[in-house]
């Protein structure tokens, strides 16, 4: 009978498949490795098996252990699976960012999970890597794997990934492209490459902001790859080049690979296509690109695939009149986003407000450009000025005194949307391809809809001169709270109207 043992005996051996549609017009074969037929649906089965093997082996792990890990998801999967198999109890740590079908999932496997806060350092008490060290300490009978510094993560790549690439493109394979996440993918798959043909490049795909591109480490909302440290198992000597990409374009390709190929990739799966699609143009024809696409996006049905989230954190246009058409509308010179740190006093808070005419800011870690996980609080008029009776209230630091952040909505949601929310809330945080980009209040709303949006005629006796402008306060009780703040209008990614379509 043609039966295998056990699932963990069918990891591997994953197929190729030629990327027509999408990236029609370049002038090499592009081949896609489909990772997510792996049983645990994921590249990261390899390594996940390879490390409890080697933990089992060298003592590490022993019958009935805990296995403990920080991951993305797709690692603790692996893990769950061979756990259930081998009777060990699994602890796995995860950021907020992270979708709920993957959370969801891997309690399926009888896991237990702890979210810790994304936007914080590696070494903050909260991170999630500094939170499975504790978990560690405190679980008798505990092993982490380490993916991150574990040498067995890129060993099992360098093993299987590579010699499966070699033997189905008949040694043809002259660029190898993939996510950086751990890095052990990239290592472990260009060690082996190069060992047979020293000219095959070695690309990585990285998400804008994570440090392997050049960023510093800030929020992004890809899962699963990029990083805000050096994991060791990340080798430089091996990459030739990294590729950064943005959410928008990495979701954007998610869901066209899903529609025209009929591939349903997860958003870093588009990070690899969109950086595959780059190094493809400058390609000859005798060359061949091989992209590994690590999930399915069967995990990300709640965000990537889902219009309302993806218009909400500013990646769709839809009903219009829409948010971006108020900023639009905005006349004269506007700054950009006016924002405070949470260190900052709140004598600069009350400055701020002063000088750009605002009566709210939002509280920030980070500089321009801001990403959404960076906002932590906002600051309004009314507030401060309740406490403005403590006499060290302006000296005091902004995230002492700051209230929950303000309400986002997306830049392509209705103006309709935008009222309702506006009823609850004097302003709200508009949010651009993942990232806040300005401060739309009351005011900005209700002089946009007495002129007359683009398209909608003015109704009878009313010629728009009554408009407020931005610096203009309504009459009322709540008056100075709702002027509004000044930024620059955004705009949709290039290439792309504001309606959605596309003008290449």
């Amino acid at each position: 009978m043609e039966v295998a043992d056990s699932i963990l005996d069918l990891i591997g051996n994953t197929p190729l498949v030629r990327m027509r549609r999408v990236l029609a017009g370049v002038p090499c074969d592009v081949l896609a490795k489909l990772e997510m037929l792996n049983p645990g649906g994921s590249v990261k089965d390899r390594p996940a098996v390879a490390m409890i093997d080697a933990a089992e082996r060298d003592g590490l792990l022993a019958p009935g252990g805990t296995i403990i890990e920080p991951t993305s998801g797709n690692t603790g999967v692996g893990l769950a699976m061979v756990a259930a198999r081998r009777d060990y109890r699994c602890i796995f740590v995860m950021t907020d960012k992270v979708s709920e079908e993957k959370v969801q999932l891997l309690r399926a496997y009888g896991a237990e999970v702890v979210i810790c806060p994304v936007a914080v350092a590696p070494d903050d008490p909260d991170s999630y890597y500094s939170t499975a060290e504790r978990l560690v300490a405190e679980t008798p009978g505990a092993y982490r794997p380490n993916q991150y510094f574990n040498q067995v993560n890129p060993l099992a790549h360098e093993r299987s990934t590579g010699p499966e690439l070699w033997r189905q493109t008949g040694g043809r394979i002259t660029h190898f492209v993939a996510g950086a996440g751990t890095g052990g993918t990239l290592a472990g798959v260009g060690r082996y490459l190069k060992a047979q043909n020293p000219a095959v490049q070695v690309i990585g795909a990285d998400p804008e902001g994570s440090i392997f591109s050049g960023g510093s480490g800030r929020p992004y909302l890809v899962e699963g790859i990029g990083e805000d440290f050096w994991p060791e198992t990340y080798d430089r000597s091996v990459v030739d080049r990294v590729i950064p990409v943005s959410d928008r374009d990495s979701f954007e390709m998610a869901r066209a690979v899903s529609r025209r190929e009929g591939l349903l990739i997860g958003g870093s799966g588009g990070t690899v296509v969109c950086a595959a699609r780059e190094v493809a143009r400058e390609c000859g024809s005798g060359d061949v690109v091989v992209l590994l696409l690590p999930d399915a996006g069967r995990g990300y049905l709640s965000k990537v695939f889902n219009d309302a989230w993806m218009a909400s954190h500013g990646f769709l246009i839809g009903e219009r009149p829409c948010v971006g058409d108020v900023l639009d509308a905005r006349a004269g010179a506007v700054p950009p986003l006016v924002y405070v740190h949470p260190g900052d006093p709140v004598r600069l808070a009350v400055t701020r407000m002063r000088d750009y005419g605002v009566s709210q800011l939002p509280v920030a870690k980070g500089d321009l450009p801001l990403t959404a996980a960076e906002v932590v609080g906002s600051v309004d008029e009314l507030q401060l000025m309740a406490l403005a009776f403590d006499g060290d209230l302006l000296g005091r630091p902004v995230g002492e005194v700051m209230n929950r952040p303000l309400e986002r909505i997306g830049i392509g949601e209705p103006v309709t949307l935008a009222v309702a929310k506006l009823e609850r809330s004097p302003a709200l945080l508009v949010l651009d391809g993942g990232c806040p980009r300005a401060v739309v209040s009351r005011t900005d709303v209700l002089g946009f809809l007495s002129a007359g949006y683009p398209g909608e005629p003015v109704p009878p006796g009313e010629d728009g001169s009554t408009q407020p402008g931005n610096d203009a306060a309504p009459s009322g009780p709540s008056g100075p709270s709702e002027r509004s703040e000044r930024p620059v209008a955004s705009r949709p990614a290039p290439g792309v109207r504001r309606d959605g379509s596309d003008r290449r």
